[in-house]
């Protein structure tokens, strides 16, 4: 199913509160959105403080690399303060953590979130005047933007579910 759902209002600050009222830790995955939709990701956006994070490529400036990070008492847990094992065939490439910090560098220097603010609001400017005839749902967050091939909103899995595939399909190996 291509494209991504925003959260209903609400929906993050309850699921924190939920995980600290019942002492579970809230993950967020950022793969998609760390560094990429704000400087702090979806959490910067939406205010809302995981206890863990997961990032991929985007820390690497685009090269394989992953991480997590979180709160200290977590991260405590990892060897070799704690007893947790962790270890990964990229984990700490050098050369990936440094296009990585030469990355976030550059985005500093040129404001690059605003920058891709701006750019991707003119973007969906563009993209509903020519959706706007249509039962195609525009989707936008800073530089990230998907189509749905179904008449809006879409708020769930089942409103995603309504898109036409094949119309994607077709849209997607021509574009």
């Amino acid at each position: 199913m291509p494209g991504f759902i925003f959260p209903q209002d609400n929906f993050l600050s309850s699921l924190r509160e939920e995980c600290t009222r019942h002492g579970a830790v809230l993950i967020f995955d950022e793969v998609m959105t760390g560094f990429r939709v704000a400087r702090g990701g979806t959490q910067e956006i939406h205010g809302i403080k995981p206890d863990l994070t997961a990032l991929g490529k985007v820390i690497g400036g685009g090269l394989p690399v992953g991480a997590f990070g979180g709160r200290a008492d977590i991260m405590n847990k990892l060897s070799p303060e704690g007893p947790v094992y962790q270890a990964g065939t990229l984990s700490g490439n050098p050369l990936a953590m440094a296009a990585g910090l030469a990355q976030l560098r550059e985005l500093e220097r040129i404001n690059g979130w605003k920058l891709l603010e701006e750019r991707g609001a003119q973007f969906e400017k563009l993209a509903r005047e020519v959706t706007s005839k249509s039962d195609i749902t525009f989707h936008r967050i800073g530089s990230m933007f998907c189509l749905f091939f179904a008449a809006g909103p879409i708020a769930d899995l089942a409103g995603a579910k309504r898109s036409d595939l094949k119309a994607f399909a077709r849209f997607f190996t021509r574009a």
